[in-house]
């Protein structure tokens, strides 16, 4: 068995991942840890939950000296995410001054943080471009890029920031990316990044996902909100997360659940941060019992203890079916999952199970 001490990590951080309980590596640790910290260009694809944040925080922290210079640029596709590789990086206790910076935070705070390089910026493309074409960040140290979610950041249009901001860190010997999923469009960025790229996969024989539970439930549009309803008052979830499409149908299902007295807050990328931090604390801290959201405003969030995850509406993709239902159910533990289907899109259901190598229950 593969202990951490295996990994040429050092006793600090092996003493810290000891005190949080974090004992033996998962699988896409195992295998990418080695190769990040022999310098190679390294592409994990490993499922939601499998730990791929620490995959390549712990390498790099390890490679990684306080020195008051920009070493480690990651680019994330979400604030939220943004924060939580922060929220993780801290927490192991490391010496470096990390920084996240995104858009919907005052822009003024950040400018002043950035006076006093960070060895280590988190950042969304956008705002992370916006700084660095106010001349408040020096690319010149950057000796390693990540990309965290690669086809979410491509899904959002950030292709060509990557390139960009690629090209703008000269003396960078290093390129890191982790999805659940890489695609061949994430493939094809990777070829433009690097020309020694090396894929790692933690995936076995197909994408499986036996500790999660799959049902579905073959409704109308009239019909869909009572039979949510009818499914929430049957199973009670202790923990849940209920996906809708748009913006417009997450507020437009708040309201409904609201008034039909569940306990619920909403989430996606048009509201204010302070609105969206709050429903993420919230949810963390058990104050709510069903965070309703938008894919990419939950995408890469690991709160712990979630049961239930809910497609209210139907997913367009299985990249995307993997990535929501990987909310739940993580490490291994039990899961449980629900997508709502009108008869007409049941075809489109199945072929998405059927990708991944799913049955209908």
């Amino acid at each position: 068995m593969k202990t951490f001490e295996n990994l040429n990590l050092s006793d600090e951080i092996i003493t810290t991942l000891n005190i949080q309980y974090i004992k033996e590596p998962t699988k896409i640790q195992r295998l990418c840890i080695p190769e990040i910290l022999k310098g190679k260009n390294v592409f994990g694809e490993a499922k939601t939950g499998s730990g791929k944040t620490l995959a390549f925080l712990l390498p790099i922290l390890e490679k990684t000296n306080p020195n008051n210079e920009v070493q480690v640029v990651i680019l994330s596709p979400t604030r939220e995410l943004a924060m939580q590789i922060e929220s993780v990086a801290h927490a192991l206790n490391t010496p470096l001054k990390i920084l996240s910076v995104f858009g919907g935070r005052d822009i003024q705070s950040q400018m002043k943080k950035l006076k006093n390089p960070p060895e280590m910026i988190i950042a969304t493309p956008g705002r992370f471009m916006d700084l660095y074409e106010r001349k408040l960040i020096n690319l010149n140290t950057v000796k390693c890029l990540i990309l965290d979610e690669i086809d979410q950041l491509l899904e959002m249009g950030f292709r060509d920031d990557i390139i960009k901001i690629n090209k703008w860190c000269v003396q960078k010997n290093q390129t890191l990316g982790f999805s659940a999923t890489l695609s061949k469009s994430a493939k094809k960025l990777v070829y433009a990044l690097t020309d020694t790229p090396e894929f790692i996969s933690a995936e076995d024989d197909g994408y499986e996902q036996s500790h999660i539970a799959k049902d579905v439930v073959f409704t109308t549009p009239r019909g869909k909100f009572a039979d949510l309803c009818s499914y929430l008052n049957e199973e009670n979830p202790f923990l849940s997360i209920i996906f809708c499409r748009t913006r417009r149908r997450v507020d437009q299902l708040e309201v409904a659940l609201h008034q039909a007295g569940y306990n619920c807050m909403k989430l996606h990328g048009g509201m204010p941060q302070s609105k969206r931090q709050q429903a993420m604390k919230a949810f963390r801290d058990l104050k709510i019992q069903y965070l309703i959201s938008t894919e990419v405003a939950a995408r890469g969030i690991d709160v712990t203890g979630v049961t239930h995850v809910i497609n209210y509406d139907l997913p367009e993709s299985p990249e995307s079916y993997i990535h929501r239902i990987g909310r739940t159910g993580r490490v291994d533990q039990r899961g449980n999952t629900v997508t709502f289907v009108n008869e007409d899109e049941k075809k489109a259901y199945e072929d998405i199970l059927n990708a991944i190598n799913n049955q209908l229950k």
